[in-house]
């Protein structure tokens, strides 16, 4: 797989805000992706030596919505949080080309 491909988009929710503190970061990867390939790919998009990769399977979810309790589903996806090596940062805005 094509490290361009690998990472989708990065999550920015007040939980992984919170843990950037910690340098861990949450990106949304693909469903085929593993460690290796997301080390590398944000190593490569960022610039920033990453120290471990774990990886988080986020299954769908169907549930009721509405009067018409009209059934939607919320798609299988893969969330990578990525640990960088100590005195290291990441910037969403700022990719390596």
């Amino acid at each position: 797989m094509e490290l361009t491909h690998v990472l989708i988009s990065p999550v920015v929710t007040e939980k992984s805000t919170g843990a950037q503190a910690e340098r861990k970061y949450v990106f949304m990867v693909h469903l085929n992706a593993n460690k290796i390939e997301v080390k590398k790919a944000v190593e490569s998009a960022y610039g920033a030596k990453v120290q471990s990769v774990n990886i988080i399977h986020v299954l769908k979810k169907v549930r009721l919505a509405g009067r018409g309790r009209e059934i939607t589903k919320r798609h299988n996806g893969k969330k990578a949080v990525v640990t960088l090596a100590p005195k290291q940062s990441l910037d969403f805005n700022k990719i390596k080309v």
